[in-house]
């Protein structure tokens, strides 16, 4: 028996190994700007992980569903991987970003490795089947959109959308495919510029629960998806309106007024969704609480550290 858990125990470190490995070929063979087949490649690990993760939340096997989702996690954190230096050099070395999506590598490792836990104790840990279900669903539709000529087509419907909704308050606005004109400004509508991964967002975390009813699942989508379509088009007239009017500079009114704003709009969102269909929090709340299952690494960590308990 102390052979077997010593096994396990060092067989456990693999979910911390593989994401360290993962990120060091992303920083090494991934380069920024990537060349285009690079970048298709890139999607075919991206796809099959969703499809593996979807797949592991929605079958009934809950023993073949965890390892299908381990797979899953370990294709979607690849992709994630090859992603670093974009998300770095593109958005002007934005250390935040890259940061982000290192520790997100982790986390879905993380995931991976209390789906192989769970196996090995025979438990099925609800929370871990919802997050496959929010991220494959919420990734599926983002990726879907954003990698097919609909990603086009919602850009320059937002940028008419936005350009049309500050015309209403002032004069001179034209539009020009994904571009609005006003006054001093000129601005280019990007695909983060619709909101969608705020709205897949919310979504992902409502449409997984399986335990609550369809009419609560529709009111807690209306509170949300409507409201930050909406707001978002505000959001983008307002930045046009500020840059336009020489009131401020572009990066004050589109990462501090912006962006501010939008975090804020999506906390109160968050809230109120939480009143609506609570049960998005206690999946939530579940999995912050999965470190306390005492698995082989957060034992052995503790061991390291010296606590005892």
């Amino acid at each position: 028996m102390e052979k077997t858990n010593y096994l396990s125990d060092k067989f456990s470190w693999i979910f911390v190994i593989f994401p360290t490995f993962f990120i060091i070929i992303g920083l090494v063979f991934f380069t920024y700007p990537s060349p285009k087949f690079i970048e298709n490649l890139s999607t075919i690990p991206l796809f099959i992980g969703l499809g593996f993760l979807f797949i592991g939340f929605v079958i009934k096997k809950e023993f073949f569903g965890s390892k299908l989702k381990i797979i899953g996690w370990f294709l979607f954190a690849f992709y994630w991987a090859t992603r670093i230096n974009t998300l770095y050099f593109a958005e002007q070395q934005d250390f935040v970003n890259a940061l982000l999506c290192i520790i997100g590598i982790y986390i879905l490792f993380y995931f991976a490795y209390h789906e192989w836990f769970s196996i090995k104790r025979n438990e099925n840990i609800k929370s871990l089947n919802w997050i496959a279900g929010a991220s494959s669903i919420s990734g599926l539709i983002y990726f879907i959109i954003e990698l097919t000529p609909l990603a086009i087509i919602l850009i320059e419907i937002v940028a008419a959308q936005s350009g049309y909704l500050l015309n209403i308050f002032t004069n001179g606005v034209s539009i020009d495919g994904r571009y609005i004109l006003y006054e001093l400004a000129y601005i280019r509508i990007i695909f983060a510029c619709t909101a969608i991964q705020s709205m897949v967002i919310f979504i992902g975390m409502i449409l997984p629960l399986k335990n609550v009813e369809n009419k609560r699942k529709i009111y807690g989508l209306l509170i949300t998806v409507i409201p930050i379509y909406f707001l978002n088009l505000i959001r983008n007239a307002g930045i046009t309106y500020l840059i336009g009017s020489n009131i401020t500079d572009f990066y004050t009114a589109h990462n501090i007024i912006g962006k501010g704003g939008s975090l804020f709009a999506l906390i109160i969102l968050l809230f109120i969704v939480v009143k609506i269909v609570p049960e998005v929090f206690d999946e939530i709340i579940s999995l912050t609480n999965l470190p306390k299952r005492g698995g082989p690494i957060e034992k052995q960590i503790k061991k390291l550290f010296g606590v005892k308990k």
